[in-house]
């Protein structure tokens, strides 16, 4: 499974792992970390630095709760291990994969990424994983699929914002050739070190390019289908979630102006930048060649 992609967002423009994860903090150069084949992207700006209680409190993931501070307090009860992922709909080979195998077939890389919330905060995170394409190429994706469909894991027994009035389990769709972009990233890990249970666990997507809901997380079936899929905040209220969902500054959402974002750690009322079409990832730009932006949001 070869590199196929590059970019020059380094370790110094990442989000201190102590203020993130709970660890040591990112020195520069992170002691001697090769960054050896990462190079040419978009540009960004060093983020400033936030505090462990900013970035654990500052998370969302709705199975565990609505406030920002439940991932942390109640994601440690979610098993993630055995875990597979079941994948069907329009492929060669459909049926439950085992992580443990999946991984047995992967080549893991990091990825730095700028990571955008639709709220308007934004921070950069070093992920590690492989891309969706090498996945779906394992379970052969038929000539007629035209999207994928992701579902996350439900188990109100474990996730107690599982028992709030959203349609469950969570459900994220993309266009097959979003999600064989050589961006789109299965990520198992940050820093190098497996991924945390509030951030996804064990497995999710990242997809740079789009708002953070759509990088679903702890998945366990991924469906190849020739219809768009529903997706839940599209579902839950249509007219403030498209889609697509791809950062736009042109394209305000009804409670939140997209023009600008403010990077984790520099407090509410500090000084804001200038949001970047695609998040800065100006290569995906030819996927919507044509298209009116403003109508498929």
């Amino acid at each position: 499974m070869a590199h196929r992609w590059k970019n020059d967002l380094t370790h110094d423009q990442v989000t201190p792992e102590t203020l993130f994860w709970n660890r040591r903090q990112v020195m520069a150069g992170l002691g001697g970390t090769s960054l050896a084949g990462i190079a040419g992207a978009a540009q960004a700006e060093t983020l400033e630095p936030n505090s462990w209680d900013e970035i654990t409190s500052y998370n969302n993931f709705y199975e565990f709760g609505f406030d920002k501070s439940d991932p942390a307090k109640y994601a440690h009860k979610l098993t993630i291990d055995p875990w597979s992922i079941t994948i069907d709909g329009m492929v060669d080979n459909p049926g439950d994969y085992a992580l443990s195998d999946i991984l047995s077939q992967m080549t893991l890389e990091e990825r730095i990424y700028r990571f955008r919330c639709v709220e308007t905060w934004a921070m950069v995170v070093p992920w590690n994983g492989f891309e969706l394409a090498d996945l779906l190429t394992l379970a052969g994706v038929q000539s007629d699929a035209k999207y994928v469909a992701f579902e996350t894991v439900y188990r109100p027994e474990e996730m107690r914002g599982g028992r709030s009035s959203i349609d469950w389990p969570y459900r994220e769709g993309l266009r097959l050739d979003e999600a064989m972009h050589p961006l789109t990233l299965m990520a198992t890990g940050i820093y190098g070190k497996p991924m945390p249970k509030q951030n996804g666990a064990p497995i999710r997507l990242v997809v740079p390019w789009k708002y953070g809901f759509k990088s679903i997380k702890s998945i366990v079936r991924i469906t190849l289908t020739d219809k768009e899929p529903p997706t839940t905040w599209n579902m839950l209220q249509p007219s403030e979630y498209g889609f697509y969902a791809n950062v736009n500054p042109n394209v305000d959402h009804p409670r939140w102006s997209q023009s600008q974002e403010r990077a984790i750690g520099g407090g509410l009322f500090a000084k804001r930048k200038p949001t970047l079409m695609y998040n800065g990832y100006d290569e995906v730009a030819s996927l919507y060649q044509g298209m009116d932006l403003a109508e498929n949001f």
